[in-house]
This record gives C-alpha cells, structure tokens and sequence, in this order.
C-alpha cells in the first residue's frame, strides 16, 4: 500500500505519532517491536511502550527479520508500526549481520499493508569518538535516506510535532 516514514531526535514523540497515524488506518493493527530487553532500564522502557499502545495493537517482537514479518503479516493487519528501524540496524550490527536495507524496504514498499516506519536521527550531534559508533551513525544516515526516498510521507518529529517533509 504505502510507507510512512516518522524521524526525529530522541523523545521527540516518533513513537506515538506512528500510533496516532495507524489508529487512522483500519482496526486490524500490528506493531513490530525491534527492542530487546537487555537490562532492567529497557525493559521499564519496553513496559512503558506497551502501555502507550494499549491493547488495539497485536504486537511481535523480532529484533532481526523485519523483513520476514512484514510479509507474513501482509494478510492480517491493516498497518504495521515498525519501532524502529535504528534498534533494528544496532541489532544486526551486534550480531555481526550486514543490514540489507533493500530487504526491510522493497518487502515495506511492495506490502498491501501500510507500513509505519520509525527512526532516530543521530546525525545531527557531535561525530562519535570511535570507528564503531561512527560506523552505526553513517550507516543509520544511509538507511534513513533510503527509507525516506521509499516512502510516500516523511515526518520530522520535534518537540512532540510532526512537520510533514515528504
């Protein structure tokens, strides 16, 4: 159907416009959950986030194949949140997987399902101080550039408002 792309800093309100957004595409809702609980302080984050969602969205965890959800999923759900798409890349990359971009983003693209992308912006601060955090910054500046030419709307989120830039 078509991809929505939803970037901004950090607590910037991505999250819960991409809900307010799939609340506006039919009742058979699906969040794809990328985060993984690792410590204490992210589970209390995870805990907060499915509070905010409430129960009119079915939820699936999987850090890795996006891809693959999207597709098995197409039949089901009117909209899919993806959350988000930087969790998704720290995770291939600690895994020492190479994120195929094209993968997530034709199967988002060629999908009935209206698929509601979130990503941070972490481009916009100092230059990391090592190779590997420099690597995740320009490698989420990629992934962020493509999905936003493979999507029919792109949100910038600041201060809890969205400004349309696509």
């Amino acid at each position: 159907m078509s991809v929505v792309l939803i970037g901004g800093g950090s607590r910037s309100g991505k999250s819960s416009y991409a809900l307010t957004l799939a609340r506006q595409c039919g009742q058979r809702r699906g969040f794809l959950a990328t985060a993984q609980a690792f410590d204490d302080e992210m589970r209390v984050r995870i805990q907060k986030h499915q509070q905010d969602r409430g129960t009119d969205f079915v939820t699936i965890e999987e850090p890795l194949e996006l891809a693959k959800v999207i597709l098995d999923q197409q039949k089901t759900f009117d909209v899919i949140v993806v959350d988000c798409l930087t969790l998704w890349l720290n995770n291939m990359l600690f895994k020492g997987l190479e994120p195929s971009f094209n993968e997530v983003l034709d199967t988002a693209v060629a999908s009935p399902l209206r698929c509601i992308l979130v990503t941070n912006e972490v481009g916009c601060g100092i230059v990391p101080e090592n190779a590997q955090a420099r690597r995740f910054r320009d490698l989420a500046g990629m992934l962020n550039q493509q999905a936003a030419a493979s999507a029919v709307e792109v949100y910038w989120m600041i201060f809890g408002v969205p400004l349309r830039v696509k």
